[in-house]
Order: C-alpha cells, then sequence, then structure tokens
C-alpha cells in the first residue's frame, strides 16, 4: 500500500510537470510574447477566411478603441480598450502625410480591462479601471488604450499612460493603482502636439516594470507585482518615445533594456545602474528590444534607421565611431537596415526587418549580412503591427487589414493574403497553434 502510494504521488508530480511546462509553452504574457520575441507556439493556419468562417474558431465583439495586443495565459485571454460615449470616435489610417494633430474628445471615457475564454472567446469578466475625460489628446491614428497588458499568471497588470497603473488577479479583483501624473507623449520638436502614450508593461521576478519617456522627466520603475510597492524609479535624460522595455536575464545581471531618441541603455534590474548606452538612432522611438542568439536586438527608424546588436556583457558607450569602427560590445551594425513601427523578429538563422512601408529585409542573425530584399505588399499597404511567427511561417499584419504569411528561410516565398475586412493595428497573439488577431471592432481567434 505504501509503494502503490509513493509511484501515485510520484506520477502525479510528473503529470503537473509536464501540464506545467506545456501551459507555459503556450503563455503569451506581454507584448510580442515571451521575451518579446514574437516566437510561438503550434501549427497556425496559413489561409482562412473571416467571411465565411473557414479556420475561424471563434469571433468576440470587443467595445472601444485600442491598439493594445491580446495577451494569453492557459485558457485566458487578456486585453484592453477605451470605450468612449461616441459611437465611433475618429480614426485615420496610411500614411498621414506627417500630420500630428489630435481628434476633439472633451467628453468622458472609461478604460477597461476584459477576460475572455481562450477555447470559446465569452467574456468571463470586464473591468472598468477609469472614467473619466482623457488627460492628454491622442494622435488621430493613435487611440486612449495602446499598451498591451501583462500576466504571470496570477497578476494582470494594465496601463492607460495618465490613467494610471493597475493590477488584477485572475478573477478580475482589484489588487492596487498607481496614479503616474500626466504622462505626455509628442514629438519633441513641437510639445503643443500630443500623441498618446504606448509603452507597455512586462512582469519580471515578481517585479512589474514600465519605461515612461515623455516629453520631460523622463523614467522607468519598477514596482512589487504583489503589493505595488515602488521599489526603483531611474530617471532618463530622454524626450518622448513609444517603445516597450525589454529585461534579459545573463550570468551576473539581469538588466532592463530601454529604446531612446537620445540614448538606447541597459540598467541593471537591481541596482537602476547605466551599464551602457548607444547613441545616434532615429527620433521617435517604437520598436521594442529583444533578444535572440544571446545577443540584443535594438533598431529605431524615424529619420535615421540604424540597427544594433549588442552583446549582453556589454558595459560603457557603445556608439560607434567614424567609418567601420565598433566597439567590443556590438557584435554588429548597420546604418540603415532598421525600421520605424513594427519590432524586427529573428526565427531560426535569420532576422526579419519589416518595413511600415511594406518593404522586407532579411540578414543573417548573427552577422548583419544581408540574404534578401523584398515587398511583402505592392498596393501602398502600412504597417503598424509587429510581425510574429511560428511553424517556420511569419505573419505580418497591415493597417488596412491584411494578413500576410510569409515563409521562413533564405528565400521569400508569399504563402497566403488573409483579409480581415477590418483595419488592424494591433499585434496578434499566438498560442498553441492559434492566432489571434485583435481588428477594430473584434478579436478573432484562427486555428485549424
Amino acid at each position: 500500500m505504501v509503494k502503490f502510494e509513493i509511484r501515485s504521488h510520484a506520477i502525479t508530480i510528473a503529470m503537473l510537470a509536464c501540464l506545467t511546462a506545456t501551459a507555459s509553452a503556450q503563455n503569451w504574457p506581454s507584448f510580442r510574447g515571451p521575451g518579446a520575441t514574437g516566437i510561438g507556439t503550434g501549427d497556425p493556419p496559413v489561409k482562412w477566411n473571416v467571411e465565411e468562417r473557414k479556420n475561424v474558431k471563434w469571433v468576440t465583439p470587443i467595445p472601444g478603441l485600442a491598439h493594445s495586443s491580446p495577451i494569453i495565459w492557459g485558457d485566458r485571454v487578456y486585453l484592453t480598450t477605451a470605450v468612449s460615449k461616441k459611437k465611433d470616435p475618429e480614426l485615420h489610417t496610411g500614411w498621414l502625410q506627417g500630420t500630428g494633430r489630435s481628434p476633439k474628445e472633451a467628453h468622458p471615457w472609461k478604460w477597461k480591462i476584459l477576460c475572455l475564454h481562450k477555447a470559446t472567446g465569452e467574456i468571463l469578466w470586464r473591468k472598468t479601471a477609469h472614467t473619466g475625460v482623457p488627460k492628454a489628446k491622442r494622435h488621430i491614428k493613435s487611440s486612449h488604450a495602446n499598451s498591451t497588458p501583462a500576466t504571470d499568471g496570477r497578476h494582470v497588470v494594465a496601463f492607460f499612460g495618465s490613467e494610471g497603473l493597475y493590477c488584477y488577479d485572475r478573477s478580475g479583483k482589484l489588487l492596487w493603482s498607481k496614479d503616474l501624473g500626466l504622462l505626455d507623449a509628442g514629438p519633441y520638436n513641437d510639445l503643443t502636439l500630443q500623441w498618446g502614450f504606448a509603452s507597455s508593461p512586462i512582469i519580471h521576478d515578481g517585479k512589474v516594470i514600465i519605461q515612461c519617456d515623455t516629453k520631460k522627466a523622463g523614467f522607468w520603475a519598477s514596482f512589487n507585482v504583489e503589493t505595488g510597492e515602488e521599489l526603483r524609479r531611474v530617471a532618463r535624460d530622454e524626450v518622448s518615445t513609444w517603445s516597450t522595455p525589454t529585461v534579459h536575464a545573463g550570468p551576473g545581471r539581469t538588466q532592463v533594456i530601454c529604446n531612446g531618441y537620445k540614448h538606447m541603455a541597459g540598467y541593471d534590474l537591481d541596482t537602476g545602474a547605466e551599464l551602457w548606452r548607444l547613441h545616434g538612432g532615429g527620433d521617435v522611438p517604437v520598436p521594442t528590444p529583444f533578444v535572440a542568439h544571446n545577443l540584443i536586438y535594438i533598431t529605431n527608424g524615424h529619420g535615421r534607421r540604424p540597427l544594433f546588436v549588442v552583446r549582453p556583457d556589454a558595459t560603457g558607450d557603445l556608439t560607434p565611431g567614424e567609418g567601420d569602427n565598433k566597439p567590443a560590445g556590438l557584435a554588429w551594425w548597420s546604418r540603415k537596415n532598421g525600421s520605424y513601427m513594427p519590432t524586427p523578429i529573428v526565427l531560426g538563422d535569420h532576422l526579419y526587418v519589416g518595413g511600415d512601408n511594406g518593404g522586407l529585409k532579411v540578414g543573417d542573425a548573427r552577422s548583419g549580412k544581408s540574404i534578401y530584399i523584398e515587398r511583402i505588399s505592392r498596393d501602398g499597404a502600412t504597417f503598424s503591427a509587429s510581425p510574429v511567427a511560428a511553424a517556420d511561417r511569419l505573419y505580418f499584419t497591415s493597417e488596412d487589414g491584411h494578413v500576410y504569411v510569409v515563409k521562413a528561410g533564405p528565400r521569400f516565398e508569399l504563402l497566403a493574403t488573409n483579409d480581415m475586412k477590418e483595419v488592424c493595428m494591433a499585434t496578434p497573439a499566438i498560442s498553441d497553434g492559434q492566432l489571434f488577431v485583435r481588428t477594430r471592432d473584434r478579436l478573432y481567434c484562427l486555428g485549424r
């Protein structure tokens, strides 16, 4: 009897370990998934049809206007939105020829977080985090809920910029909130314009980490995910940016990696000390840093379009000199192969840099050697969402709602073009062979 109980207990532990590992592989906990790599699991469909419901497992209407992406943990999907009393808030997409204006919105909005069942799309709960007139205006191409939430399975963190930082448990109970004051983001060369906040929170080792580069008094900060206690705040001499930070845990140090215009930098998570920095990037930084092949990839492509690949043990100023001079902390760099809006992606040995204009540059991820340059779309489509990938395929989503499926590898092959029939500004999520695509008014679960 004792032997049977011991054996049964061992089997139970083994089963739980297996289930935990499987669940972990299917999670998409923050913007662009684990470590912002954009790599999902399973075998998502190549083709689908939203009108005929081919390879559409479910579709759920989502109220409001938001560009935040869905996140996934276990059997739940979380996303945020901002709901106006006006039925159809102004939104413009495509190439806007440099306009920076904001819509007139002097009326109350409601900032919400929703939880959906992953298998059915049923809304399990919805909570209103804040109600009021927006404290800052948004760009006509932006929304009042751009920041993607984050979760560790027990906590769900939603960041609404000037409207606050909120932490819920998985049942929808509010655990804590923080008012961080006015987080006014806009172009550094015209302080009268307001474009909206967009940096997303991440959770690492019991800490919520945020990056708040605004018109003045920029900083990054960490909070205790259980209590909301502010653990650290590090000032950044920076103008407005719209990039999400990334955490990399390496031998001897864990660093917070922040994009920026005045400087890109890595900071020690525990002490806040600056480990390395870079100058010479483009203004209006949007792409998120990420790590692949034990290298840090970081780009910002408005004006200048550099791409830097940093060694994780780098220290000091890594700004390249004239000509081909390269500091030891840089694995390689390129003056012109970066991107403006979408975050690049590394899949296997290749680095894929998708441009907001539909261009695609593919190179060797470790050396930077160019492999091919192609165009995903030849009809003038504009791209704000970042690419994601699974099963040796990459998914590029245009603002006009087309999802282009490209085969991974050294030669360009467009496998399919799928029409979502709606504007798409949010980056998709991938989990367990399913692609979760947020359109202007809906959330789709696409699966075989």
